[in-house]
């Protein structure tokens, strides 16, 4: 039932943005920017009621130890796909490396509980279909900011399609076993943001744009493996062709927008909180 819903959400929520269901915005990267900031605000209040409580008090019950086993399990399940869209990019030594330590820390880390792999030092990856998508030469399309899930693109909410198709946890059976699993897995992922984002809180004057710049960005660096091409640059014009700046009266000079200003620690903070949607 779970998975019916999560397939039939994602059809209405690509549908959704191929139609244009809102407002142009000023950014053209984000042309649904009117749909995607009253989502970005029901985002905010379900985290504030729910999401942001259930973390506090799953940190608050249970010792770091224990957590990190939690974490460790799911990050050793993740391995499985990671190596699969390695393989797809053209990293089959990376793909090799996602498998070892799957098959190392399902073994001799005890069903995944530790991260042996890591302390032998084979490295840990971070790869899903979108980046697959965005390596074979798909272009992000606009961004979504999509209930629960969380900030997204068109081509990132096609990959999630196929993320959430072939997830272990989220098609384990019996249902009931598949569901606390998913939900341990959202509350253990935003327990470990709860420091970066208290220092979002304080990050930028519209955290809406800050963050949607931070998660592009951030989408752009995965894509390329931490090394992006430049981006496009606007051609300059000749010198024959400059054009004189024209005169206008005072009372109509539009004033310009301040400038937000971050510290590295919140763009920190703004990226690693959004590798988390807000219902976990």
């Amino acid at each position: 039932m779970m998975m019916r819903w999560l397939k039939n959400l994602a059809v209405v929520l690509l549908l959704c943005g191929a139609a244009g269901c809102a407002t142009t915005g000023p950014d053209p990267r984000d042309p649904l920017e009117d749909f995607n900031r009253v989502m970005y605000g029901f985002n905010e209040t379900f985290d504030q009621v729910v999401g942001r409580p259930v973390a506090e008090g799953y940190r608050e019950i249970l010792p770091g130890p224990m957590r990190m086993m939690i974490r460790n399990f799911f990050a050793n399940i993740a391995d499985l796909w990671i190596g699969a869209n390695n393989l797809l990019q053209g990293k089959p030594l990376d793909a090799l490396t996602d498998w070892t330590r799957f098959a190392m820390n399902s073994t001799m880390g005890l069903f995944g509980l530790l991260d042996f792999a890591s302390e032998v030092g084979l490295e840990k990856h971070d790869e899903d279909f979108g980046q697959t998508f965005g390596r074979w030469g798909m272009t992000d399309g606009a961004y979504h900011v999509w209930p629960f899930i969380g900030p997204s693109t068109t081509r990132d909410t096609a990959g999630l399609v196929l993320d959430v198709y072939v997830d272990p946890v989220a098609n384990h059976r019996p249902h009931g076993v598949r569901n606390a699993m998913v939900v341990t897995r959202g509350i253990s992922k935003r327990a470990d943001l709860l420091d970066a984002s208290r220092i979002l809180e304080e990050a930028a004057l519209d955290k809406y744009v800050f963050q949607r710049d931070a998660f592009l960005q951030r989408r752009r660096s995965q894509i390329h493996d931490g090394n992006p091409p430049p981006a496009a640059r606007e051609v300059p014009r000749a010198e024959s062709e400059t054009v004189e700046p024209q005169a206008q009266p005072a009372a109509q000079v539009a004033p310009q927008p301040v400038p937000q200003q971050a510290t590295p620690e919140a763009v920190e903070a703004a990226v690693h909180l959004l590798e988390t949607p807000a219902g976990g």
